[in-house]
Parts: structure tokens; sequence; C-alpha cells
């Protein structure tokens, strides 16, 4: 499949994604809802779906009219979530970040950075599920590694050969540049919005010296 087609199915998905969620009946939104709670607290081998009924106040049967097994229920709340984490990056305005919205890359950083930690922020629960169960879960791996690889680093491979053109970064593999920021962007996320999100800090600031430590790095510099 080519890189295009791949885009093109990513956001055929996420839009089925979104008009299926308008389609769920009222109990099925409760499944879902209490599915999420309870995956998210005690993981996904260790919730039945007994109890996924009892909070969500149906039938256990009820489960079952909508979703074949448990982890039929499991991949129709991981599958989206993980579409969604990607989505940002085939969306138009990133498609015209070449052209001109961001003439710096710290700009580019910083719109980036700023969007996926209130994305992160806004799916605590389910990122968690992610993070969970994508180990063990041989189907979200695959579509997980299918996205990153194919599609989204294809697109971001684009935008640092740009910068690197325009002499605002070092030459050198796309895809290191792509692993270092990625690797420091996911450990700030992961450090304020799971690991202490009761950390005081100033989100403005952090972002700049994140930013700053990816491009200049820790050492000091002498004038």
């Amino acid at each position: 499949m080519s890189d295009q087609k791949k885009e093109q199915w990513l956001m055929d998905f996420i839009r089925f994604v979104e008009d299926d969620d308008k389609k769920k009946t009222d109990k099925q939104v409760k499944i879902i809802e209490a599915a999420i709670e309870i995956f998210s607290e005690k993981g996904f081998a260790a919730t039945s779906t007994s109890e996924i009924a009892q909070k969500a106040g149906v039938a256990e049967g009820t489960i079952f009219r909508h979703y074949k097994t448990k982890k039929d229920l499991l991949l129709s709340i991981a599958g989206p979530i993980a579409a969604k984490l990607f989505a940002p990056f085939l969306m138009r305005d990133f498609a015209k970040l070449l052209d001109l919205p961001y003439p710096r890359i710290e700009e580019f950083f910083r719109a980036v950075l700023r969007d996926r930690l209130e994305f992160a922020r806004n799916n605590v629960k389910l990122i968690k599920i992610l993070a969970h169960e994508v180990p063990f879960q041989p189907e979200l791996m695959e579509q997980i590694k299918s996205m990153a690889t194919d599609i989204v680093v294809a697109r971001v491979d684009k935008v640092v050969r740009h910068f690197q053109e325009q002499g605002q970064i070092i030459e050198g593999p796309s895809w290191r540049v792509i692993r270092s920021t990625a690797s420091l962007f996911l450990g700030m996320i992961i450090f304020h919005v799971f690991l202490a999100p009761e950390f005081p800090f100033d989100e403005d600031e952090e972002i700049e010296q994140t930013i700053n430590i990816l491009l200049y790095g820790i050492s000091k510099r002498t004038e």
C-alpha cells in the first residue's frame, strides 16, 4: 500500500470512528465508559464482563449483543484512540507546514508539543489502556507500528529535511532527529501527565525549556 493510500485509510478510519460514535446507543456508550474506567484501573486481563456490566448498569448479555468478546470491546476502544494519537500529523494544517505556517522549527515543535500535551491530558485513561495492553495485543501492536512507521515518520521525514535544507537543524538521518524529538517530548508528557500530575510547573516555560534542550542540549552555553 502506498503512503498516500495509508494516509487516506487512517483518515477514513478516524471519520468512521467519529460517525460510529454518533450512532452508539445509550447502553453502548455506558458499556464503553465503564470498560474504559475498569480497564484503566485493573487492566484488561483482570477485568470481567460482569464487572463492566454492573458498572454500566446493564445486563451482561447486552455487552455481547454489541461485542462478540471482551477483546472485541477492548479493540473498539483502543483502536480509535491509537489512530487519534497520530491524526494531527495528517491534518491539512500540518500538510501546509512546508508552505509557511511554521517558518522556524521552534514554532513547529511548540505547536506539536502543546497539542499532544493537551491530547494526553484529555485522554489519560484511554492512553493508560493503550500502554497496558499494546505489548499483549498483537493486533494493536501491528496497527500502531504501521501508523507510526509507515505514515507519521514518512510525513515528519519531509519536515525534517525541509528544515535541514534551510540550515535550521544539523544534517543527518531524519530518523535520528525524529527519535530524539519523540523521546524528549514523550518524556515530558509522561512525567507531567502520568507520573507527577500534581507537580507544579509553568507550562509555557516547560515547553520552551524542553525545546531549548532538544535544540541546544543541556551543556551551559558561553557567550
